[in-house]
């Protein structure tokens, strides 16, 4: 019988895990980046006068972002990582 070459089950998850917790960071640390920006932002003389919830959508949309950036990363890019970095 021949081999197809195909990973392991243990492979598979294990790159799957990596590529979700990668992914994860980076969603998460961007709505947390975006957000302590623009409310920091906003509160400095109501700088384009963004409220409150507004700003929280406007993190969720670049967390938004970051998540079909990591989506097309791993289509593109190195199938573990949410990285468009080569070697990440």
């Amino acid at each position: 019988m021949s081999t197809i070459g195909l990973p392991s089950s243990t492979t598979v998850i294990k790159d799957a895990k990596t590529y979700a917790i990668d992914l994860a960071e980076r969603v998460a640390t961007t709505f947390v980046v975006a957000a302590g920006g623009i409310l920091i932002t906003a509160d400095a003389g109501n700088i384009g006068h963004v409220t409150f919830w507004q700003g929280v959508a406007a993190a969720g949309v670049a967390a938004a972002g970051s998540l079909v950036k990591g989506i097309l990363a791993r289509a593109f890019g190195t199938k573990d990582s949410a990285s468009l970095a080569k070697g990440v």
